[in-house]
């Protein structure tokens, strides 16, 4: 038996896996009092934005796909909301930008997040709003021990919260002092509003009536209100070395509601692959997948150079086309780029060296356009404040390391993303990424207790792309949660935090899984990899060409069989790669069998089953 740093969790009842043993531990009460996975992913959710805020928050965005028992394909809530309707590239290029701020309020987008928790719980569950909010509430007033990376975080953002942030050293440098690790730690502004909520829309007659009267309170009464106000009057300090204003409004929010939608799938032997549409970069997976399909994957030992070599040169000629195509639009060649015969095309490209070209491809015949490719270093950064991407520049703090995005000793920090999945007895399944929000990315707005979502850096100022600005658009986002069928039936619904790593992580766990027999728990803590051969989704819009990111537990001759082939070899800490959580279910005779794993990497995440 393979040694695994926890036992994959197998059982009847039920799972919750998430970034964060709270947040799990939440999800499973909720599924002890009878609810569901959808109403257990919602209270986990809400307690993944207090335990871990900069991660994630409560004016962040979150896809979800949603997979009620007996359905024949999974259905996906778009919380990624969409750009402001004054966010003109016009606008970006008077005040002398060529690319979209990381920090502060011009990368704000609408928040999505709590719009598509709440149709999550209308829409599917069965829990009350007060049963998803207690637990949020509870550790927000209460507090909830501090984990090290948010302590790390806080200290190395203490010199922006003093000097240009005093909304959000009010909140996280409570009396002046910096939280310790370990130490309890509360948001009672948070706790304060959840609960407000709660009271303002208890008078409603029915469980779906006072859920519809949050989402009015949210997204058209006082907390868009007090955004609008903030937004307008506020002058932030951003990465670009100057104060800007924000522009959400009002009408914005009110305007917003989370889009509907079918996902985007495509089948790898006997499983069918499901993906959020071409405004996430879901369809970056199947596209690898499909190219993966007619090589000798299957039969390459995953800790070879071949094996390595082959999944990065894939994964390089996919992400080429989700900068060249994807975005929000109706553009999006998404069937010819899915085919079978564009993947032979792509395919073909692949030889034994490693390309140094970004090679996006001809779908229909339709020539590409690429973003501008800025190496690394071309772009003058403060060193305050930070995007999403879970790779770190040196030099890093002491004992900063698990994986989770690196602080610099100038203070920049990249905000992250958390995972949540979940199963219960009747078969129901949700994965959904939180994401956005994150407090070292944006001011806490005075009142509210959390930061907005700096998503919309992950637009171009250039034209003629799927993903540049737009008014009223969403950002081609990298949040990307997976849910797999087998022989037609639910089987798997996963994901990780990583920016744009997240697809390259779930697809080497998919082919430790299917092709290697390894259970969840030990594709997740198997050794794992990365390429930075892409234009990052985050400010400063950087690709590393050639490089690999491998985990030190892969032998030295792999690195220089790799390094021989030319790909640029960076080794990282043995266990950095991947914060992947994951549910399962298939049928036992008559009997659901349950399974479950989850991360071990950043001494955090778990799942919990029975």
């Amino acid at each position: 038996m393979t040694f695994t740093t926890r036992p994959e969790l197998r059982g009847t009842f039920g799972a919750v896996s998430s970034t964060h043993w709270l947040a799990s531990t939440v999800g499973m009460s909720m599924l002890e009092k009878g609810h569901t996975a959808f109403d257990a992913a919602v209270a986990t959710g809400f307690v993944l934005q207090v335990v871990e805020p900069h991660l994630n928050g409560p004016a962040g965005e979150v896809p979800i796909i949603v997979t009620p028992a007996g359905a024949t394909a999974p259905t996906v809530i778009s919380g990624q909301g969409p750009s402001p309707s004054k966010a003109t590239m016009k606008y970006f290029k008077e005040l002398g930008l060529d690319i979209i701020p990381g920090t502060g309020l011009l990368a704000a987008c609408v928040p999505g997040a709590f719009g598509a928790w709440l149709t999550l719980l209308r829409d599917y569950g069965t829990a009350e709003l007060e049963d998803v909010l207690a637990p949020a509430i509870y550790y927000a007033r209460t507090g909830h021990p501090l984990v090290p990376r948010i302590a790390n975080t806080i200290t190395s953002m203490r010199q922006l919260f003093e000097t240009h942030w005093p909304s959000s050293a009010e909140v996280y440098l409570p009396g002046g002092v910096a939280p310790q690790s370990g130490k309890l730690f509360r948001n009672p502004l948070i706790a304060d509003l959840y609960q407000k909520i709660i009271d303002q829309t208890k008078s409603a007659k029915t469980r779906e009536a006072r859920i519809d009267a949050a989402l009015d309170f949210w997204y058209r009464g006082p907390v868009a209100e007090r955004i609008e106000e903030f937004c307008a009057t506020e002058e932030v300090w951003d990465v670009s070395g100057r104060r800007h204003k924000g522009l959400i409004t009002a009408q914005d929010m009110a305007d917003y509601k989370p889009l509907i939608e079918k996902p985007v799938s495509t089948t790898y032997g006997d499983c069918e692959v499901f993906k959020c549409g071409p405004w996430s970069q879901g369809p970056v997976l199947l596209q690898m997948l499909n190219i993966l399909k007619g090589t000798d994957i299957a039969d390459l030992d995953p800790m070879s150079a071949d094996f390595v070599h082959l999944v990065v040169e894939t994964t390089k000629l996919a992400m080429a086309d989700r900068d060249s195509w994807y975005g929000d639009s109706t553009d999006v060649p998404m069937g010819a780029l899915l085919s079978s015969d564009y993947a032979d095309t792509r395919r073909a490209l692949i030889t034994n060296t490693a390309s140094m070209e970004v090679r996006p491809g001809t779908p229909d015949g339709r020539n590409p356009n690429m973003p501008p490719l800025r190496t690394v270093g071309t772009i003058h950064q403060p060193g305050l404040g930070g995007g999403e991407p879970t790779v770190a520049r040196e030099p890093k703090l002491p004992n900063d390391r698990y994986g989770e995005p690196a602080l610099t000793l100038e203070g920049a920090q990249r905000g992250d993303t958390v995972q949540v999945s979940a199963v219960d007895r009747w078969g129901n399944m949700v994965s959904a990424t939180p994401s956005g929000g994150w407090f070292q990315s944006s001011p806490v707005i005075p009142g509210l207790g959390f930061s907005l979502t700096t998503r919309g850096q992950m637009f171009w100022l250039e034209e003629g792309l799927n993903s540049s600005l737009m008014p009223s658009k969403r950002p081609r986002t990298t949040l990307t949660p997976s849910t797999v069928f087998r022989n037609g039936q639910p089987y798997m619904a996963f994901g990780t935090p990583g920016g744009d790593q997240q697809d390259q992580w779930q697809l080497i766990m998919l082919m430790y899984h299917i092709h290697h027999g390894m259970n969840l728990q030990e594709a997740i803590d198997a050794p794992s990899f990365h390429t930075d051969h892409l234009p990052s989704s985050f400010w400063p819009r950087e690709i590393s060409h050639g490089a690999i990111t491998l985990e030190s537990r892969f032998p030295e001759a792999v690195r220089e069989d790799l390094a021989a082939r030319g790909h640029r070899i960076t080794v990282a800490d043995a266990w950095s790669e991947g914060r992947l959580a994951a549910v399962a279910r298939e049928m036992d005779g008559d009997v659901q069998l349950i399974k479950a794993g989850s991360n071990p990497r950043g001494v955090q995440g778990y799942a919990v089953a029975r």
